[in-house]
């Protein structure tokens, strides 16, 4: 955190943060993920506290046990993961997190939540901090992503919304994280062919299971049977809120060492392809 000193004995000739006192705030772990999720578990039990660590979410694998136990006690640890899809790009298949996200939904009562953009972000944030009965993890990518208009806090708290197209919709577009952009794309593609898309950002999908049927059938309409599920991951879950004639955009196989932006292109995550999968699933719906 800027402007935190460390938690380390007063500066020797041992380490190289000047700031570093034994009130520090900041704990280096080193790539000890496992030992880190332990020691957040026993500082958030100790109490007065509320800590997070961080690491690339491909080494969520690492931590699991530690997650898992957090989730076990219902306490509020907070696990922030990044470079959250291949669009990490040249670091390869070993970094590129594929099925995780889908593992870290099978724990249960753990928060798993993929903001959009920086409003969603500090929403999300915000929603966390006052869970108290469970933990968190926020999954965030590494590279940029557009701030979008008409985010929802209120949204975010509850874990899916109604981005865009509020009114009667032909088909429903749900993504999480930075695919959200590309489904706005993808609606207004549609747009210009007369089809009417709805775009819901699905931040965290165990929030929205626990909304009263009213909410979640006000955000994902039963009747409207053409869906498409967009998330740079394993298509693991998808299908069930997709439904028979739904499409999923997602990534069923290991990635490849290339540019982040090239690969995301590559496996489909564009407008038209998402588009293309919209009119797919407008044809089965009837």
């Amino acid at each position: 955190m800027d402007g935190e000193p460390s938690f380390l004995p007063p500066r020797r000739a041992t380490h190289s943060w000047p700031n570093a006192d034994w009130y520090g705030r900041t704990l280096h772990f080193g790539i000890r993920e496992f030992g880190m999720g332990a020691i957040l578990n026993g500082i958030t039990l100790h109490g007065l506290t509320r800590t997070y660590g961080g690491t690339f979410l491909v080494f969520s694998d690492y931590m699991r046990a530690s997650v898992r136990l957090a989730a076990l006690m219902r306490i509020p640890t907070t696990f922030v993961w990044t470079h959250d899809s291949v669009g990490l790009g040249e670091d390869g298949p070993t970094h590129q997190p594929i099925e995780h996200i889908a593992t870290l939904r099978a724990i249960p009562g753990l928060d798993v939540v993929r903001p959009a953009d920086a409003n969603e972000t500090t929403a999300a944030w915000k929603a966390i901090l006052e869970t108290t009965d469970r933990p968190s993890a926020i999954i965030l990518s590494r590279q940029n992503l557009p701030v979008l208009e008409g985010t929802s806090a209120e949204g975010v708290a509850k874990g899916a919304y109604v981005l865009a197209g509020d009114g009667e919709a032909d088909v429903v577009i749900v993504a999480t994280g930075s695919e959200v952009a590309v489904a706005l794309e993808a609606r207004e593609v549609l747009a210009a062919e007369g089809i009417n898309a709805r775009v819901v950002s699905m931040p965290s999908r165990e929030r929205f299971e626990r909304q009263d049927a009213e909410y979640r059938e006000s955000v994902l309409p039963s009747a409207l049977k053409a869906r498409v599920t967009v998330e740079a991951g394993s298509r693991l879950g998808w299908t069930e809120i997709a439904g028979d004639a739904g499409r999923t955009v997602s990534i069923d196989h290991f990635g490849e060492s290339a540019d982040g932006g090239l690969l995301l292109k590559k496996y489909g995550f564009t407008a038209d392809n998402v588009a293309a999968k919209a009119r797919e699933s407008l044809a089965a719906a009837k």
